[in-house]
């Protein structure tokens, strides 16, 4: 039998495993709903994750630290990382990791939970227990005929490429916001989050969440995500900025965003605060959070910019830069949800990336060990 003939046979053997009936009833059932507290929206997917050369990247087109969304010359990919020697299968999606490392945090069970939609097969089981295993409230949509998205991992070095099939990722609607158990989350819910990703597939549904927070002065936080979000979809993105009041972003995103935008700075800390100030219409203003890797976390918010240092790491202790931007996020939700001061929340941020990088994935082992008494209090 061929090797396509195989995970053919696989495939057909996971479509024909449902997830389990009456989700709803058990998820109100269990009572994790009424407490969730910071509640994502996002795209799940199963991510292939795997060490590839320089020329696997050349082959398909694709840059190190970069992230795109599938096209039909990338589809061969998820067989072949399926069957390398090395290849990890992790239940993610950026906006899902986010929300585990956030709960991670927290240490409370059901503090957060979250939206997608999965198909109806072994992987979207394998993914809802992942975040179950993980204390994640999730209600996920299910399609019945479109399989589990996937992500295409490819890590060269330390540095890792990503390539997203979303599949029935790419099937959520708004309609699923108005059942029983969505509603109860997102009127329990103190924070509200999704990744750009997300607004390729249901940009409504962010701006019913993002106007839902703003009606019961909830902050309501964004992720341009990658430069191809904020280039490709910037109408899209204009529309959901409005309402938010945390935006997440490394360098070369919102370099990507000035000039999709034709905005002008000589700084980052300039730039920082033109898109802090960008359309905004919640009264407590905006705030911009931008990554530079080594460099200091710039900060602006109502016309002021702040600076943190980043502690280094050793470079012997890095294992690959996977997943440090969702784990900056959610390390940052973790402590704005009890309302701590920016520069804990910025080292909690960098905590959670640091602890990503030092390990393969997006795994969470034991409890975390940041203690708010031991922030530096340094600020430039």
């Amino acid at each position: 039998m061929s090797v396509s003939s195989k995970i053919q046979n696989v495939i057909d053997w996971l479509s024909s495993v449902p997830i389990a009936e009456n989700e709803e009833k058990n998820e109100e059932k269990n009572g994790l709903v009424s407490s969730v507290q910071v509640l994502g929206m996002g795209n799940p997917l199963l991510d292939i994750s795997c060490p590839v050369d320089e020329s696997y990247l050349q082959k398909y087109d694709l840059r190190a630290g970069n992230a795109i969304l599938a096209e039909s010359k990338h589809i061969p990919m998820y067989e072949e990382l399926s069957n390398m020697p090395n290849v990890e299968f992790i239940g993610g999606g950026s906006t899902l990791n986010s929300i585990r490392v956030c709960q991670w945090m927290l240490q409370q069970k059901g503090a957060t939970g979250y939206f997608g939609c999965i198909g109806n097969d072994k992987f979207g089981s394998k993914l809802k227990q992942c975040a179950t295993d993980d204390n994640v409230a999730c209600h996920f949509m299910i399609h019945d005929t479109i399989p589990t998205g996937t992500c295409a991992v490819c890590i060269t070095q330390k540095e890792r490429s990503l390539v997203a099939n979303l599949s029935a990722a790419n099937e959520f609607k708004k309609e699923h916001l108005d059942n029983v158990v969505s509603k109860k989350m997102i009127e329990s819910a103190k924070i509200i989050y999704s990744a750009g990703f997300f607004i390729t597939v249901s940009l409504e549904s962010m701006l019913i969440a993002a106007k839902h927070c703003m009606e019961h002065n909830k902050p309501y936080c964004f992720n341009f995500s990658a430069e191809f979000i904020v280039s490709v979809f910037k109408d899209r993105v204009s529309e959901i900025l409005p309402y938010c009041t945390h935006v997440f972003s490394n360098e070369s995103e919102s370099l990507a965003w000035a000039k999709a935008n034709d905005v002008e700075f000589e700084n980052m800390q300039e730039l920082a605060l033109k898109i802090s100030k960008f359309k905004c219409v919640r009264k407590e203003g905006r705030k911009v959070i931008i990554t530079q890797g080594k460099k200091p976390v710039v900060v602006g918010h109502n016309g002021e910019t702040r600076e943190y240092p980043v502690k280094l790491l050793p470079p012997e202790k890095i294992v690959d830069f996977n997943g440090a931007g969702d784990a900056f996020v959610g390390g940052f939700l973790s402590q704005l949800l009890t309302n701590q001061e920016e520069k804990i929340c910025v080292a909690a941020a960098t905590y959670c990336a640091q602890y990503i990088i030092q390990t393969s994935g997006t795994k969470l082992v034991g409890k975390p060990n940041f203690k708010i008494e031991d922030t530096d209090s340094t600020q430039n």
